[in-house]
């Protein structure tokens, strides 16, 4: 089961009590943290086929507003993003993480932006 998604045609989060709960003291990750990793960049998504049997679920690795790197396990629910769990990233995600502030940070160089 694969099928891709477009970001800019979601519109906020669908959230399940029990999830907030759940990331919270399980991960200590706060739901508003799993929210910001989809503002910043660099955002790289992985899909999940592990977990994709009755529906398209995907991983996000990205940083919180304060520099918190998370790995966001989410679907999508009509319009929304419905995240499941979320976590500090682990060893193999900071590594692809850093490979994408890289490719990031070389694009933005390139193009000669400031702002990242």
């Amino acid at each position: 089961m694969s099928k891709s998604f477009d970001l800019n045609k979601l519109h906020g989060f669908d959230w399940d009590e029990a999830n907030i709960k759940k990331n919270q003291a399980k991960h200590n990750v706060e739901y508003r943290e799993c929210e910001e990793i989809f503002s910043n960049n660099p955002l790289v998504f992985i899909e999940n086929k592990q977990h994709s049997q009755t529906e398209n679920r995907w991983g996000a690795l990205g940083k919180t507003n304060k520099g918190r790197q998370l790995a966001v396990y989410f679907t999508i629910r009509k319009d929304k993003i419905r995240i499941i769990s979320a976590r500090d990233q682990g060893k193999k995600d900071k590594l692809a993480y850093k490979l994408a502030e890289s490719l990031n940070n070389k694009q933005i160089k390139k193009r000669g932006d400031k702002s990242k």
